[in-house]
C-alpha cells in the first residue's frame, strides 16, 4: 500500500499538497494533466474543481502550459501527451469494435479498456488492454473464446490484450493501494455497466484514495447492451455438464502452461476465478517510481 506519510514541500497545505502528489504520480507516467483530470484524480482528498483550480492558478510547486499541469521543468511531457493522444485517437475505434464482438462471446458479462488507452497516453506500438468479466464458473471456457478475437485482430496488425479475465464473483480488488484505485477509477467500460457499478460498489476503498473519482465513468463511451438472444442460445450447450467437463479441462491445461511461462517476480495470477496475465511488475515499479519522486521533489 502506498505511504500515505510521504512528505511534501513544507509550505504547502493539505489542499495544495494533494494536487502536487497527484501529478508527481502521473509525472512518472510521462502523463501532464488538465485541471479537470486533476481534480478527478485528487489524492486523498475531496474538494470542489474550483478548489483545485485555484490551487494550480496561485501554487508554484507546478508548471502550467496550454491547459497541462507538469512538475517545474517536466513540460516536454506535453509534447509526448499530445504525440500519444493522437496515436489513441486512431486506436479507439479497434479498442470499441473488437470489444463489441468479445462481448457477443458466450458468458461475458462486462468488458472494459484499462491501461494507458483508459487515459489516452498510449505509445506507438501500444495495444490494447480489457478487463473482462465472466459468468462464475466459465471463465476458462469464456477466456478461449476471447483469445480467437485477440488472434483475428492481430491479423490486421492490431494487438488486443485481454489481460484482466474474472469471474462476477470475483469483482473485490484485494490490492487496496493508489495504483490500483487508478486503474479502476479510470478504466471506461464498454458493455457491462450494470456489472460495472457492482465492481465500483465492491472497491468502495477506491475512495480512501481517490474520493473525487467515485461518480461516473471518466469518459463519455455509451456502453453497449450485453447478454444478447445470439448468447444466451449459444450459452445453453455450454452449461450441461460437457460444458463443465470443458471449463476444467480448459482451466488445469491452461493454468499449467501459463504458470511455467510466468517470469520471476511477477503479478500475474491464475485460478478458477480470475486469468491475471500480468507478467511483469508495472504496479510495483509505479509504486516505487512515485515514492521516489515525491522524495525527490519534496
Amino acid at each position: 500500500m502506498v505511504d500515505t506519510t510521504l512528505t511534501a514541500p513544507l509550505t504547502l497545505t493539505e489542499l495544495e499538497t494533494a494536487v502536487w502528489r497527484t501529478i508527481v504520480y502521473a509525472d512518472g507516467f510521462d502523463y501532464p494533466m488538465t485541471a479537470v483530470e486533476i481534480h478527478r484524480y485528487l489524492e486523498g482528498l475531496p474538494a470542489s474543481l474550483a478548489e483545485v483550480q485555484y490551487v494550480l492558478t496561485h501554487n508554484r510547486q507546478q508548471s502550467r502550459f496550454a491547459n497541462y499541469h507538469t512538475l517545474p521543468g517536466r513540460e516536454e511531457i506535453i509534447r509526448i501527451r499530445r504525440q500519444r493522444e493522437t496515436r489513441a485517437r486512431q486506436l479507439w475505434p479497434h479498442a470499441v469494435s473488437y470489444a463489441r464482438l468479445i462481448t457477443r462471446i458466450p458468458f461475458v458479462r462486462m468488458i472494459a479498456v484499462t491501461g494507458s488507452l483508459a487515459v489516452n497516453n498510449v505509445t506507438p506500438d501500444a495495444d490494447v488492454d480489457y478487463l473482462i468479466v465472466t459468468e462464475h464458473g466459465r471463465l476458462w471456457l469464456c477466456r478461449a473464446l476471447i483469445i480467437g478475437v485477440v488472434k483475428l485482430a492481430a491479423q490486421r496488425d492490431i494487438i488486443l490484450c485481454p489481460n484482466y479475465i474474472l469471474s462476477e464473483n470475483a469483482l473485490r480488488f484485494p490490492e487496496q493501494n493508489l495504483y490500483t484505485a487508478r486503474e479502476l477509477s479510470q478504466m471506461v467500460p464498454l458493455a457491462g455497466l450494470a456489472v460495472y457499478w457492482k465492481m465500483r460498489r465492491l472497491n468502495e476503498w477506491t475512495a480512501r484514495f481517490l474520493p473525487n473519482a467515485a461518480g461516473l465513468p471518466p469518459t463519455a463511451v455509451s456502453p453497449q447492451p450485453i447478454h444478447s438472444r445470439l448468447q444466451t442460445w449459444a450459452e445453453l450447450p455450454l452449461r450441461t455438464a460437457v460444458g463443465g467437463w470443458l471449463e476444467r479441462w480448459e482451466m488445469n491445461r491452461k493454468i499449467r502452461k501459463l504458470e511455467t511461462a510466468v517470469p520471476a517476480p511477477s503479478e500475474a495470477r491464475f485460478t478458477a476465478n480470475q486469468c491475471k496475465g500480468h507478467f511483469h511488475t508495472h504496479q510495483q515499479r509505479a509504486i516505487q517510481t512515485y515514492r521516489e519522486k515525491v522524495m525527490r521533489e519534496a
